[in-house]
């Protein structure tokens, strides 16, 4: 796909991504990606490890050098400073500071986008860490650091909130009540960037980017997913559609 057969970029995309090549050593992470988000949407990233779902958040959310291509991220070049405050990003390792408590942390990261003190409370209690507020970060067991992260990402309410696996090691209880957040979120207007390797994952996401060994795959919905398959599975699904694409 090139540039002169996309539509130009509206208000109503969050993020357009054109002819996306990265390349990572002698290894070719992304090739030729183009993919559009549109704003106030859940947008499920699937695929193996090592499809290269990292390194295109990494892309949008502008700690990624790019061989050629271009990202637009909210109308703006990735990684522009002023899209510092408006883009959140969980990474798949946590990223709070141990010996800090839960509230201190996400009080933090409230300070630097001045937010209220309710809004920490607030987001600590929408990631279930209300009875782990007060403990230090370095004592929480590996499901709650991930949790902890996300706070202190929700906290700052960006218009575009990127999280890598944030459901990685979480209950399924909890995992629940997570994507119920993420689509209030979404329906308040805040776009959602979500990677997962769990395919049950997907019937939560509007839109789904399928990629294969740093190709786009396919970009469509989940039930457009089953009926180009015929597969009432997902999971099922998207193996038949990689079969199909690409000829394994």
């Amino acid at each position: 796909m090139n540039d002169t057969n996309q539509p130009p970029t509206t208000s109503a995309t969050a993020v357009d991504v054109r002819d996306l090549h990265v390349r990572r050593g002698v290894h070719r992470a992304l090739e030729n990606v183009s993919v559009r988000v549109p704003r106030g949407s859940i947008t499920g990233l699937l695929g193996p490890s090592g499809c290269g779902k990292s390194t295109l958040m990494r892309s949008i959310v502008g700690t990624q050098i790019v061989e050629s291509g271009t990202v637009t991220v909210l109308g703006l070049p990735a990684g522009s400073a002023s899209l510092r405050r408006r883009v959140g990003y969980v990474t798949q390792a946590p990223s709070i500071y141990p010996d800090l408590t839960v509230t201190d942390n996400v009080s933090y990261f409230a300070a630097l986008y001045h937010r209220p003190k309710s809004a920490v409370d607030e987001t600590v209690t929408a990631v279930g860490l209300a009875s782990h507020a007060r403990t230090p970060a370095g004592s929480l067991s590996g499901g709650q650091l991930s949790r902890a992260s996300l706070a202190c990402a929700l906290v700052g309410d960006p218009e575009l909130l990127v999280l890598d696996e944030p459901t990685v090691g979480l209950d399924p209880l909890l995992r629940a009540e997570l994507w119920d957040r993420f689509r209030a979120l979404a329906e308040g207007g805040t776009t959602l960037l979500v990677s997962s390797h769990v395919m049950d994952e997907a019937d939560h996401c509007d839109e789904l980017l399928l990629l294969r060994e740093g190709s786009l795959i396919a970009q469509l919905t989940p039930d457009e997913l089953r009926e180009q398959t015929g597969e009432p599975s997902l999971e099922n699904a998207f193996l038949r559609l990689i079969r199909t694409r690409t000829g394994a």
